[in-house]
């Protein structure tokens, strides 16, 4: 009579999790997937030094409820985590204990009571706007030299797509159609996911005034480099639109009263109607 498949070990299990369940299986990006790996190591530090053993010695069944609820009260209470900090880690090791539940049918039970766990609420903050004319302001308060006139075209595509900076950052010449009734621009954003966003006429002609003044620009070089030809960092992205505002409190003082980031502009187009298409909204 053969004898019955032994359980997998903890260190097989989480090998297997990230050598071939993420990257091949679910194909995930490598900044997902350094996410995963950071709450891994957190864990597997934390719990080392609860259970006094060495990770590759753990087994499934060790990692309890209590385990894993004193784990996140170390990140809020010792590392000072926030509470969305804290679910994003609990996110990261549900992912582990349900893809360790379908090998390891032994340790199921007590898998289900730590997968049991629930995220912690929290109050999100409603997220401030500006006015039409305070945007405009900051628009076009970059000078006209090379750099003001990349900053215009920085500002004025961030309002216009309700992109990420990461996504506008990483926009190449090629990734720009300015063809007329096809205006617009292919932004690749978290997950590997990509999508197109509609060019207003306004940034149609910002894009092609840039594009004049920068002839040496190919397809495959960033739309928006910096001074060594590379793409924006997203402290330089933030660093640019500080300037920006500074200089469009001089036409608008409350701006000068406001916390104004690239995540504010992002979630300024839904708040207003798009230029020229009267009741549709962004």
């Amino acid at each position: 009579m053969p004898k019955p498949a032994s359980s997998p070990s903890f260190a097989a299990l989480v090998q297997a999790y990230f050598a071939d369940y993420l990257t091949q299986q679910r194909a995930l990006s490598p900044q997902t997937i350094a996410t995963y790996r950071d709450a891994m190591v957190l864990f597997l530090q934390f719990a080392q030094s609860q259970l006094g053993k060495a990770p590759v010695a753990m087994t499934l069944a060790e990692i309890t409820p209590q385990l894993l609820t004193a784990f996140l009260d170390h990140l809020e209470q010792q590392r000072h985590n926030c509470v969305r900090s804290r679910n994003a880690r609990l996110a990261a090791l549900r992912s582990f204990l349900k893809f360790a539940a379908h090998r390891d049918v032994a340790s199921l039970q007590v898998l289900e009571r730590a997968l049991g766990i629930p995220v912690k609420r929290f109050e999100r903050p409603m997220f401030g706007y500006l006015s039409p004319e305070e945007m405009q302001a900051v628009i076009q308060a970059p000078p006209n030299t090379w750099i003001g006139r990349r900053d215009h075209l920085l500002l004025q595509m961030l309002y216009n797509t309700g992109a990420r900076v990461s996504e506008i950052t990483h926009v190449n010449v090629g990734d720009v159609v300015l063809e007329e009734r096809a205006a617009c621009v292919h932004l690749h954003g978290k997950g590997r996911k990509q999508r197109s966003v509609p060019l207003w006429h306004s940034t149609i002609n910002a894009i092609r005034a840039w594009l004049k003044q920068n002839p040496d620009l190919g397809a495959g070089d960033p739309l928006l480099p910096a001074r060594n030809g590379r793409a924006m960092t997203r402290a330089n992205v933030s660093l640019r639109l500080a300037a920006a505002v500074q200089t469009a409190s001089e036409r608008y003082p409350a701006l000068a009263s406001y916390t104004v980031s690239p995540h504010t502009i992002r979630h300024n187009p839904g708040c207003r109607i798009m230029p020229g298409s009267p009741g549709v909204l962004l």
